[in-house]
């Protein structure tokens, strides 16, 4: 005897891929109880009268495993346990597993566009910088060997903070904003939130999200497309003797635009690429200088030139180079979107975000020096202009579902940025859960970002503790993670009774340092060996209690 499978009509208020989706669903699940085999395809009547095969649904696929995906780990132990896997892996082995965006990929997409030649660049990782490239360039050079497919499992979905508990449909059609296709999002708010006579300079910038259809949540990220600075623009054109009116064509995208349009807002024009020296030492007219661009190339030092020299730096100093316009920009990098942490909850905020930017203002070697992204939005956009952004989804760093939980941060300088967002998503959920704030910048009197808010939230019983540590207030100085080591008792217990610690900020001093103390408290309050305090740790970080947003 068959079994009946219901068919849902064309009237149903599903799309015609639900709809496929939940016909197939139920012909392999009653005909697999009817002794048919629910792989294979079953048949079914349309209410036309149409007969049509039916799919039944995909099986999940399988998640790979990635071990050496931990940016405390050194590179060598990475290295280790990608061994035997395919190039693609141990490339990705060898990035600085921060997911940081800063190249314009994740450490493991920016691995598989290296290892397929759609990326040649290997010097995009900025937090991993000249040992990541050096190892990225021998992994290209070795031959491709058959390396075993690695060992996967189907892992349950894990419900975390990350989704709020929300569960996306199958079929959902994508947003029509997306980092290829950035909203223009209007400035709503420049506002300077260091006092008069910081050396720092950190702004509150919020954007306006009205009518785009992008959703956030706390713990994500805002991709920005900045523009170039006009006086970094006009330098280069008067060392290349352009006048900036020369027609050029973008290779990426075929737009026919003027050499300084393209150099303004395409391409990177801070740090040389390899292939912009190459082309460099090719157009030398000096044999001295296409010595030394050739140096260049191969990472040696060059006599006269800079630590990491930027463009500018090359190009003074190597006057007989000469490239064509065409040729110059070809060999630039394309324009990355800078990813910065969002300071607001959707929750409060549904159609804003706010960021926390540390401006990026120096000197080097008797030339100003200006971050792209930070300048672009401290100085150079204007009131309601909009802004090219997208949301960029943090998977793995987010405030915890349980609204009970405790919730320990440590967020020095512009690292405080996420945890603005945390507590404001606690604050209109009135979570029960215990919250702890660690902060820390120079000089209490100018660099207290947010300090009437915080101070609010601590008179309100929201932040349950607030201690902050200032270097440059007192004889010695004193960082967060020598406030943890002096509270470490307390610290224990609400780790101890499942509290969850963040971390937000530097990764290659502070985020270290903070996970150092961390694993040190644990051994001493918690009576554990050192091996066994990493373990603990280390299980903290796979059970989503210990999250760090560094970079």
């Amino acid at each position: 005897m068959s079994t009946m499978v219901p068919i849902l009509p064309d009237s149903a208020p599903f799309s015609t891929e639900q709809r496929s989706w939940l016909n197939g669903f139920f012909a392999g699940l009653l005909g697999s109880a009817s002794g048919t085999p629910g792989a294979q395809a079953s048949q079914a009547v349309s209410s036309s009268g149409a007969v049509s095969t039916v799919e039944p649904p995909p099986q999940p696929e399988a998640e790979e495993d990635f071990p050496w995906h931990d940016p405390a780990m050194p590179m060598d132990d990475r290295l280790k346990l990608a061994e035997g896997r395919t190039k693609p892996r141990k490339l990705m082995a060898a990035m600085a597993q921060l997911d940081c965006g800063a190249c314009g990929y994740l450490c493991k997409t920016y691995a598989e566009a290296i290892a397929t030649g759609e990326e040649s660049d290997l010097s995009l990782c900025q937090p991993g910088g000249k040992e990541t490239a050096k190892q990225l360039k021998q992994i290209v050079a070795e031959p491709e060997a058959d390396a075993p497919v690695a060992q996967t499992t189907v892992a349950a979905p894990k419900v975390n903070g990350n989704s709020n508990g929300k569960v996306k449909p199958a079929g959902d059609a994508p947003a029509k904003f997306d980092r290829k296709h950035p909203f223009p999002a209007p400035m709503l708010a420049n506002e300077r939130l260091n006092g008069a006579g910081s050396a720092k300079d950190t702004r509150f910038i919020s954007l306006d999200l009205t009518a785009s259809g992008l959703e956030y949540k706390a713990g994500d990220a805002v991709g920005v497309w900045p523009a170039n600075c006009y006086e970094h623009v006009d330098d280069l054109l008067r060392l290349l003797g352009f006048h900036g009116g020369e027609p050029v064509v973008a290779q990426h995208d075929g737009r026919e635009l003027t050499v300084r349009e393209a150099m303004l807002n395409c391409y990177e024009i801070g740090e040389p690429g390899p292939a912009l020296v190459k082309l460099l030492g090719a157009c030398a007219t000096d044999p001295k200088h296409r010595d030394d661009l050739t140096k260049l190339v191969n990472d040696e030092a060059v006599t006269g030139l800079v630590d990491e020299p930027r463009i500018v730096d090359v190009l003074a100093r190597f006057p007989s180079v000469r490239p064509r316009p065409q040729e110059f920009v070809d060999a630039l990098r394309k324009m990355k979107p800078r990813l910065y942490s969002i300071s607001s909850s959707p929750r409060l905020y549904p159609d804003e975000v706010h960021l926390t930017v540390g401006v990026v203002r120096y000197d080097l070697d008797g030339r100003p020096r200006k971050g792209v992204a930070s300048t672009y939005l401290a100085e150079r956009v204007l009131q309601r202009q909009p802004v090219p952004s997208f949301i960029h989804p943090s998977r793995h760093f987010a405030p915890p579902s349980d609204p009970d939980a405790p919730m320990i941060m440590v967020g020095p300088g512009t690292g405080i940025a996420p945890f603005r967002a945390f507590l404001q998503d606690r604050q209109a959920q009135s979570a029960d859960g215990d919250n702890w704030l660690f902060f820390g910048d120079r000089h209490e009197a100018t660099d207290f970002l947010y300090r009437d808010e915080l101070e609010k939230y601590t008179q309100d019983g929201l932040l349950g503790r607030l201690d902050t540590a200032f270097s440059r207030d007192g004889d010695g100085k004193v960082y967060v993670q020598d406030r943890m080591r002096q509270r470490a008792a307390e610290l224990w217990s609400w780790l101890d009774r499942g509290g969850y610690f963040y971390v937000c900020g530097d990764a290659r001093r502070m985020a270290k340092d903070v996970d150092q103390a961390l694993k040190q408290i644990v051994a001493e309050q918690g009576g554990l060996g050192e091996s066994d305090a990493a373990a603990y740790v280390d299980e903290m970080a796979q059970d989503g209690r210990y999250q760090r947003d560094v970079y």
